[in-house]
C-alpha cells in the first residue's frame, strides 16, 4: 500500500470515529430531552395533585387528610409540613372548624430536568368557618419544587409568590 493511500486510510478511520461518536451524542442528547419532556408532562400532575391534597382539609379529618399528604412530600419539608399540621394547622381548623377546598386554575413549568423540576400553580381556596359560614374565596400562586425519588415525583418545596 502506498504512503497516500495510508494517510487516506487513516483520514477515513478518523472521520468513522468521529461520526460515530456524535451519533452516539446525539442519541443521549435525544434520549435526555424526551426524558426532560416527560419530566415536564409529570411534574405539573404531580404538583397540582400533591399541592391539593397538602392544602385542602375538613376539620373533622384535617389530621387524616393532612398526615397523609406528607407521604407525598420529601426531606426537610417533609419534617417541616408535618410539625406545622400537628402544632398549628389541626388544632385550629378544629378550634375554628374551618374547611378548606383547593382547586388548581392553571400551571406550568418554570424548570426541568430528568429527576427535579419546579413548577408554578394558581390556586383558588375556598374557606368556611364556623364563625364565617359563608365561602370566602382567595387566590393565591405558589411554586411547587419536587424530586423525582424511586420513580415518584415528591414535593421538597411550596413557596407561596
Amino acid at each position: 500500500m502506498s504512503r497516500g493511500r495510508k494517510i487516506l486510510a487513516s483520514i477515513a478511520g478518523v472521520l468513522v470515529l468521529v461520526l460515530i461518536g456524535l451519533v452516539v451524542w446525539q442519541g443521549l442528547e435525544y434520549r435526555k430531552d424526551r426524558q426532560i419532556e416527560q419530566a415536564r408532562e409529570e411534574a405539573v400532575a404531580a404538583a397540582s395533585e400533591q399541592a391539593i391534597e397538602m392544602l385542602a382539609y375538613k376539620f373533622d379529618t384535617a389530621g387524616d387528610e393532612l398526615s397523609k399528604a406528607a407521604d407525598g412530600l420529601t426531606g426537610d419539608f417533609r419534617d417541616d409540613y408535618t410539625k406545622l399540621i400537628q402544632d398549628v394547622i389541626v388544632p385550629g381548623a378544629e378550634e375554628k372548624q374551618l374547611t378548606v377546598q383547593v382547586t388548581v386554575q392553571a400551571g406550568g413549568v418554570i424548570s426541568a430536568e430528568p429527576d427535579s423540576a419546579s413548577v408554578l400553580l394558581y390556586l383558588n381556596q375556598i374557606t368556611t368557618s364556623a364563625e364565617v359560614p359563608e365561602a370566602q374565596t382567595a387566590g393565591s400562586r405558589v411554586i411547587v419544587d419536587l424530586q423525582k425519588v424511586d420513580d415518584q415525583w415528591l414535593v421538597s418545596s411550596l413557596k407561596p409568590v
